[in-house]
């Protein structure tokens, strides 16, 4: 059986719609974890989630200038740590203080 060779645009449109369901999978878990763990998220959290899930269904990805992302990442890469971040708190993790050079405060 073989298998038909999909033409540049046709892997590029694919590599896109893979984003956007790891993007929509990853807010999703997100959320789902700050639910189960009780956790509070402000409500700039809430809001942020919410615009970038939106943005992610509607257009297929958060951000417009490509200089904040590659182009075919659905999220750029401050909204990817921002995301981390976030998960991190509804998992309970806390993020390690940091003095102003950048090192950890001990």
């Amino acid at each position: 059986m073989q298998r038909r060779t999909l033409s540049f645009a046709e892997q590029k449109a694919a590599e896109r719609e893979r984003a956007k369901r790891k993007a929509l999978k990853v807010l999703r878990r997100t959320r789902i974890a700050a639910e189960k763990t009780g956790v509070a998220l402000s409500e700039w959290e809430g809001e942020f989630l919410e615009s970038v899930e939106g943005r992610v269904k509607i257009y297929g990805r958060a951000f417009h200038d490509p200089e904040k992302g590659a182009p075919s990442a659905s999220l750029s890469m401050l909204q990817h740590v921002k995301l981390k971040e976030i998960g991190a708190k509804a998992s309970g993790k806390k993020k390690p203080r940091k003095n102003g050079f950048g090192r950890r405060a001990d």
